[in-house]
């Protein structure tokens, strides 16, 4: 990067941690620091909550899935617009009503102290694993960057987030949203101008997105019903929809950013707000990767594009072998440029049947390529066992690090930093506050006040530590966009089980409850470990089972009920 990327990086990332550290100031007492002073506003409401879910993984791996799988990764998003308008409805005014600081505290007195200590452990244990993968995202830009160690780079990147977040609690996570999410949109927006800009002069957007379809990248909707497969239409609407109940429903990462609303109005308005920008914001940074893919359909790209494993093989003695394979990947994709521009001049032509034909030889030469890669992939493999054969972390990095301007690179960076910084804040954050309120509160005693506050901060920096801890792992889990993604739903339907449970199964009392949940959690695990269910069913299964389980001992097996709750 230049100098002036390096002053465009550095400016924006202190920007936010002074702006976080400002407007967090003069949290005394608990409820100040947890809660927020509850007086946010619904646009503030609102891009907290988009910040919170938007980190570092999806700039960096989201790309990279359109790229390698198309566009379909969009559906997963479905479910959400629909969530948003039932927990509106449902859901809030019972949190405003009961003026909970967490999610959990109403289990307890729809049905015991065990039940609401389970889910509140489900949540600090899915929540703290997903902040860790988030920490890692820009630790692996830095660590591409500067050749720093991957180790020093996940401590520099959480102790970054942790001065504000540790320091000023929920109203400095929020404001520190605010000026994230503006530093996010002003970097992937111009990288999406550039990167159409950078197109051949004769290719339109036009003939870009009718290059990206004729190979596969625009793979939007797939109406097909498959459980096996990952993304479509259903698994969308109907996993995803149960997905998004729990995330914003139940996660205290989301419940905590409409909690500090000034009324309920003002906190629908912000989740509202969010249910209609996700989806869109997506499919825009989708559209992104489509539009990477295409450039590279006039440009040679890296035979891989992670540059560590590469530089472990050259140095190796199948150095002469992978040499040999990039030359004849250059090749290749010389060949796949003409054929790209072929089908562009025929569809200028209008001639339908050789445009037809155009797209064919343009779909051969790509798997032609294609398979030298994967000759590529297996020589780093064999070169380096146990390495990931997945890249799809590194190609949008790697293509803003050698393809865009100058400032505009620096721009980038710094929004995939403020994702990740946003993510984590909003994280940590919640689990310092379910640390408190469900444990240290309930359990201790603790009274609000100053004291409750440094327990926070305590818990807050405890649960970062143990993030940056779990990032040394999340090396080894793929692309990142899915693996955050599967962990949640490994526990999200059973959690939001036992919130549906509570609110519309009347005569279940806590025992069943906790019980179910018990079965279900390990069912979830089940299919995950034994089963090619796709991951976004296991939050339907997850719920379904903890109502169904918990109907049938309270009418079956009462004596499972236990009544008494401790304390």
């Amino acid at each position: 990067m230049s100098r002036l990327d390096w002053l465009v990086l550095g400016g924006a990332l202190l920007f936010v941690v002074l702006w976080g550290l400002y407007k967090g100031r003069g949290a005394t007492s608990g409820d100040g620091y947890i809660g927020g002073g509850r007086d946010h506003r619904w646009w503030l409401i609102g891009l907290s909550i988009i910040a919170t879910q938007t980190s570092a993984i999806t700039f960096l791996s989201t790309p990279g899935q359109a790229y390698v799988d198309g566009m379909r990764f969009v559906q997963f998003y479905l479910g959400l617009p629909l969530a948003a308008v039932v927990l509106s409805i449902t859901a809030l005014p019972l949190y405003h009503r009961l003026k909970v600081s967490t999610a959990y505290e109403i289990l307890e007195a729809r049905f015991d102290l065990k039940t609401r200590l389970l889910a509140a452990t489900l949540f600090l244990i899915q929540r703290s694993l997903a902040v860790g993968i988030t920490i890692f995202a820009p630790a692996l830009v830095l660590s591409v960057l500067l050749g720093w160690s991957l180790h020093a780079n996940i401590l520099l990147v959480g102790t970054l987030v942790m001065i504000y977040t540790v320091t000023g609690g929920t109203k400095a996570v929020a404001w520190a949203h605010s000026s994230q999410m503006l530093i996010i949109a002003c970097g992937m927006l111009l990288a999406g101008v550039m990167t159409a800009h950078r197109l051949p002069p004769h290719v339109s957007l036009a003939d870009a997105l009718h290059v990206a379809g004729g190979l596969g990248r625009l793979n939007v909707i797939d109406t097909h019903f498959d459980p096996g497969n990952r993304y479509n239409l259903w698994s969308g609407l109907i996993g995803g929809f149960f997905l998004m109940l729990s995330y914003f429903g139940t996660d205290q990462s989301q419940v905590q950013r409409y909690l500090a609303g000034s009324s309920l109005t003002q906190s629908r308005l912000g989740l509202l707000l969010n249910g209609m920008i996700k989806v869109p914001m997506q499919f825009l940074i989708l559209l992104l990767g489509a539009l990477v893919f295409v450039f590279y359909q006039f440009h040679t790209p890296p035979l891989f594009f992670n540059p560590g494993p590469v530089k472990q093989v050259m140095a190796g003695p199948d150095a002469a072998a992978f040499r040999t394979l990039e030359a004849k990947f250059a090749q290749a994709r010389a060949g796949q440029r003409q054929r790209a521009e072929s089908y562009v001049s025929a569809r200028h032509s209008g001639d339908a049947a050789a445009t037809a034909a155009a797209k064919q030889q343009l779909l051969q030469s790509h798997m032609e390529s294609e398979a030298i890669r994967r000759e590529g992939v297996a020589l780093i493999e064999k070169a380096n066992p146990g390495t990931n054969p997945s890249d799809t972390n590194y190609i949008f990095l790697a293509y803003v690090l050698s393809s865009l301007p100058v400032g505009l690179v620096g721009l980038v960076i710094a929004a995939v930093f403020s994702g990740s910084m946003s993510s984590m804040s909003g994280e940590i954050s919640a689990l310092g506050a379910t640390t408190v309120v469900d444990l240290w509160r309930r359990l201790i005693g603790g009274s609000q006040g100053t004291r409750e506050v440094w327990v926070g901060r305590i818990a807050t920096f405890a649960w970062g530590c143990f993030a940056m801890a779990f990032a040394e792992y999340a090396a080894r889990l793929g692309s990142l966009i899915e693996a955050v993604n599967i962990l949640g739903s490994l526990f999200y339907g059973t959690i939001l089980g036992i919130f549906i449970t509570a609110f519309y199964v009347k005569r279940v009392r806590g025992g069943a409850a906790f019980y179910a949940a018990l079965i279900a959690e390990v069912g979830v695990i089940a299919c995950f470990r034994f089963t090619s269910i796709s991951f976004l069913w296991y939050n339907v299964i997850g719920c379904v089972a903890v109502v169904g389980l918990a109907w049938c001992f309270s009418k079956f097996m009462p004596a499972v009920l236990d009544t008494v709750s401790p304390g």
